[in-house]
């Protein structure tokens, strides 16, 4: 493809888990084509012998550092060096860099100064100031499993990464998360109050270079979004890939149900929820609000409740 854009992939391989190696250029894929392949590490140790299993099979460039004083990290000042080199060439349109080691983070730093996309990739103990340096950072843990040095593929279904390839359980959306979900919809929503998914998750790749659906057991931000209590989801017109959510006005819909249930209430102080609807045919359409009917939308009301079809609500507060 003539426009993808060029990546220099660059390996911190004490800091990376070869393991992973095979859903770690998968993911790169997703944001362009891996131009340069480098690992770095001193290849005369024993720790490397997993990455010099697979480096044929991936198409990696070993790089030899030395480690000439002990405790002093050899490898981070290589790929550094190599890491300008490459900048400076202006051939690239961005960086991957693969490590757990925040000494990265001046460099990542400087490959955004020059006005290139950098993407890290690490584990979760990964410190907050490297992960923050990138554009976006992603958890090798939250990658699917592909066991490179034996061959087999470890059964890892989507949603994945626990450690050692367990799935992660869905996580229930609130406090904090809920928050920031509630505002990412809210910053980029376009009149009307809709906001597209690709919207939604750029937003929150910027604002939270580290944030990955994944990390909370759901294999996309969509399928996250759709279990987010307060919204509702629909598609562009004639268009169904494209998919857009926004808040429930929730103050609309509760004034146009205290006014069909206060024309339609009898003496007990229910509404048959069927009149209702047929009160509000011409004003109110669920299916825009992501309810099938009005009893779908009635059973998340607060205040609302529902028996034998008919509806009761809670009194009003008045207004001090």
């Amino acid at each position: 493809m003539p426009n993808e854009k060029k990546l220099a992939v660059l390996i911190d391989g004490d800091n990376a888990p070869a393991s992973r190696a095979a859903a770690l250029f998968a993911e790169v894929a997703k944001y362009g084509l891996a131009s340069v392949k480098r690992v770095y590490g001193d290849w005369s140790s024993p720790t490397l012998n997993s990455w010099q299993k697979i480096l044929l099979k991936h198409a990696l460039v070993p790089v030899q550092q030395f480690a000439y004083t002990k405790n002093k990290d050899a490898t981070d000042m290589g790929l550094v060096i190599e890491a300008m080199d490459l900048l400076y060439s202006a051939k690239f349109d961005g960086f991957c860099l693969v490590s757990s080691d925040s000494d990265f983070t001046p460099l990542a730093s400087r490959i955004r100064a020059q006005g290139l996309a950098v993407y890290g990739f690490g584990e979760k103990k990964t410190p907050e100031a490297f992960r923050n340096s990138c554009d976006k950072f992603i958890y090798v843990e939250n990658l699917e499993t592909l066991d490179d040095v034996s061959g087999e593929a470890l059964a890892v279904g989507a949603g994945t990464g626990g450690a050692g390839g367990r799935p992660v359980a869905r996580q229930p959306i609130e406090g904090a998360l809920k928050a920031m979900l509630y505002k990412a919809i809210k910053d980029v929503a376009a009149e009307g109050g809709w906001a597209s998914v690709a919207q939604i998750g750029s937003y929150l790749s910027q604002t939270n270079a580290d944030f990955d659906p994944r990390s909370y057991g759901y294999s996309k931000l969509s399928s996250m979004l759709k279990e987010l209590k307060g919204v509702h989801y629909g598609y562009a017109t004639g268009d169904r890939s494209q998919m857009y959510f926004r808040k429930t006005p929730w103050s609309d819909l509760v004034v146009a149900v205290r006014e069909a249930h206060q024309n339609l209430q009898d003496d007990t102080g229910s509404a048959s929820i069927a009149e209702m609807e047929e009160y509000l045919q011409s004003r109110l359409d669920c299916a825009e609000y992501g309810f099938p009917d009005l009893t779908a939308l009635l059973e998340e009301m607060h205040g609302a409740s529902i028996e034998d079809g008919r509806l009761s609500l809670k009194a009003k507060p008045p207004t001090p």
